[in-house]
């Protein structure tokens, strides 16, 4: 027969099971489970079965930590100038209109695999973790260079000997934020303690280095920070605002498409439906108006939700820290919650966007120069294709 919860139990013999709990619901949303008391017995029998017999988790309460940051980015920067050279514009047009001045690209031998590994050892480094301390690694990206996932190799690469779960998540340039909060979910509801959360993308290999309404835009990196367990109320991630809009896609994407070169007969040897042709990714396809519009409308309704679940008002928080798309989005933003640009982190002249990976990159610059300081309250979000959208409170160290 089926429980209220749908999980199907046997009728013969009964279980029954008593439950204590003294929970907590916080703000954010996550419960924390302070005691959970089981005990469990089959009528007709003497036997007492213990709470791993039972398989019921026990839940205590945790929260989590951002102790460590790193980065990494490709050899080869591109100015403005540069790319004047091959499209109609210049840098005053593309500052202007951006406030991207640079952006790094992979070039020769140089892998996203490589420069998000980079990243991640220095995240480590920072924290003095090792490797094999790490329950979980996260990879944020948009744009393996595998179709089925980057993360194990990463694992590989790291030399993780204990084989800790590693998987993929692909949200774009919202992935860091959902990549945060998927950290905190893993270490309060499945007992992780190091969860490592990369954000790394080669967005240049999906460029039409023809169009400077997008080739302008774009670069490579990855970021990385370490996401650990800690007591409750030491607790770094305060609260957090997600959501999603499919109908919004068609305004920002690379949807797959056929191999035209041959009508009939595919490029795997296909004769009209199958087998199926080969396929490719186009080139980012972006109606920037749309895109902007929709980021100033969203974005801050997304952070107020955030401020607002956290019990924080706008100007207790230390930074603002955004997704690195458009130096207008960031001052639109910031002037509509009132946060004056002293407390706006941005690196965007340097790197342009380098989607999941901008936020994790400018947070670890300024770690790095001292800007950001252990017991700092930080402001983000991330936004992008899909259309995705996610903004989280944090407090560093």
């Amino acid at each position: 027969m089926a429980n209220a919860s749908g999980f199907l139990t046997p009728s013969v013999p009964s279980l029954k099971t008593k439950i204590q709990p003294s929970t907590g619901i916080s703000r954010s949303g996550f419960c924390f489970y302070r005691r959970v008391v089981c005990s469990s017995s089959i009528e007709g029998a003497e036997k007492h079965v213990s709470p791993s017999e039972s398989r019921i988790p026990k839940l205590v309460s945790k929260g989590c930590k951002l102790v460590g940051s790193g980065s990494a980015v490709p050899s080869l920067s591109v100015s403005n100038d540069d790319l004047s050279k091959i499209v109609d514009t210049s840098d005053e047009w593309i500052s202007v209109r951006t406030g991207i001045q640079n952006r790094r690209v992979i070039s020769g031998k140089e892998s996203l695999k490589n420069l998000a590994v980079e990243a991640a050892r220095k995240a480590l480094e920072m924290a003095d973790a090792d490797p094999n301390d790490l329950d979980l690694i996260l990879m944020c990206t948009s744009t393996p260079e595998d179709i089925f996932g980057a993360a194990p190799q990463i694992q590989r690469e790291l030399g993780c000997k204990k084989s800790p779960l590693a998987y993929d998540i692909t949200a774009a340039c919202s992935g860091f934020v959902l990549g945060l909060v998927s950290a905190a979910c893993h270490i309060r509801g499945g007992g992780f303690r190091n969860v490592l959360v990369i954000g790394a993308d080669g967005l240049s290999r999906f460029i039409d280095w023809t169009d400077r309404g997008t080739c302008i835009l774009f670069g490579d990196a990855a970021g990385a920070v370490l996401v650990q367990a800690c007591d409750a109320e030491e607790d770094g991630l305060l609260s957090f605002d997600m959501h999603s809009d499919g109908e919004g896609g068609r305004h920002l994407g690379a949807p797959m498409s056929d191999d035209k070169t041959k009508e009939l007969l595919g490029s795997n040897g296909s004769v009209l439906d199958f087998p199926p042709k080969r396929s490719s990714y186009s080139c980012i396809q972006m109606n920037g108006q749309e895109v902007f519009r929709f980021a100033v409308r969203c974005v801050p309704q997304s952070l107020e939700s955030a401020f607002e679940k956290a019990g924080l008002a706008s100007s207790s928080v230390d930074w603002l820290l955004l997704h690195q798309a458009n130096q207008r989005i960031i001052d639109a933003v910031a002037t509509r919650l009132d946060f004056p640009q002293e407390k706006v982190i941005s690196n965007l002249a340097n790197y342009g966007n380098t989607s999941a990976a901008s936020i994790p990159l400018a947070l670890d610059e300024a770690v790095r120069s001292g800007k950001v300081k252990p017991g700092h309250t930080i402001a983000t979000a991330g936004f992008g294709a899909g259309l995705t959208w996610g903004s989280a409170i944090i407090r560093w160290g």
